[in-house]
């Protein structure tokens, strides 16, 4: 039979630290509300009066996304420009034998952009194989503007080569491009890449993630958010490698909407579910103790 005093310290236990978790997420949101006149960006300076705006998802938000589309053929006909201004195809990449991890931003994005192609590096600094060799990178530059900015995309490789640190010929295998509206719209029709322009700020809305293509120039895998487990990538490369067609997976996405210039934080939603979580353990443990104490009291009475 349970001891009735080692259950009352296991519940003491268990009701001090669910305390804990529910005091530090309720601690989060006692924190200021911002108040967003655009659906990208906060105010620099908190005013409370700035109203008005929805808590709710921006319309265009609803039109953002990463719709999976695997073994779809990327449209190797696509033309380009390369970081060096030269005209490239996007079938001068494939057939050969390597696969390619694509990812679609812009090069002056001041957000989310920045954090796929970090995250990027870092994941592939993490596994042993080596770019030009076993695999390429392609980055595309869905903003048109892009395409007439001399150096733009060179610069852009410039500072992934400098963090990358791995010579011996592997930024060879990187390619910085960028193109005209109907090139750009093949590639993101056909990856299911969907963004969307804010005039008000002058930027993208856009989900954040990664694409593996097999050699063929078929899609293979989907990677969302900004942090890739190097083993995660290593094996989505050895399976595109083989022209393997991976499953379709959860949709993490994670969208510069949700970001918060003032706070520098995207966790909002985690806070939420972990506030919630906090709630419904303290609202068993109440239950639970319901039970211990009936149970005591029940035997407690027997033993008169």
């Amino acid at each position: 039979m349970i001891k009735s005093s080692a259950i009352s310290a296991v519940l003491k236990l268990t009701l001090l630290l669910s305390l804990i978790i529910l005091l530090a997420s309720t601690n989060s949101f006692s924190q200021k509300t911002e108040h967003y006149n655009s659906p990208l960006y906060a105010p620099k300076t908190y005013d409370p009066t700035q109203t008005g705006v929805s808590s709710g998802l921006p319309k265009g938000l609803q039109k953002v996304g990463i719709e999976q589309k695997l073994d779809s053929q990327l449209p190797l006909d696509a033309q380009f420009k390369d970081e060096n201004g030269n005209t490239v195809n996007l079938s001068d990449y494939f057939n050969k034998g390597k696969p390619i991890v694509l990812a679609l931003v812009y090069y002056e994005c001041p957000m989310l952009c920045n954090e796929v192609l970090n995250g990027l590096t870092g994941s592939l600094k993490g596994i042993s194989f080596d770019t030009g060799k076993d695999f390429d990178v392609i980055a595309i530059s869905f903003d048109a503007r892009e395409n007439d900015k001399a150096n733009l995309a060179k610069n852009k490789k410039d500072s992934y080569m400098a963090r990358y640190e791995r010579g011996g010929g592997t930024d060879e295998g990187w390619h910085f491009l960028t193109g005209t509206q109907s090139e750009i719209d093949k590639v993101t029709n056909a990856v299911g890449f969907k963004y969307e322009f804010d005039e008000q700020t002058d930027q993208f809305a856009h989900a954040g993630g990664i694409i593996v293509l097999t050699p063929e120039g078929k899609i293979s895998r989907y990677l969302y958010g900004i942090d890739y487990a190097p083993k995660d990538l290593k094996f989505s490369l050895m399976e595109s490698a083989e022209s393997k067609i991976g499953n379709p997976v959860e949709k993490l996405f994670l969208y510069c909407f949700h970001y918060d210039p003032a706070s520098g934080k995207y966790g909002l939603t985690i806070l939420s579910i972990l506030r919630l979580l906090s709630i419904a353990t303290i609202f068993g443990l109440g239950v639970m103790f319901i039970v211990f104490w009936r149970y005591n009291k029940n035997k407690a009475a027997g033993l008169k």
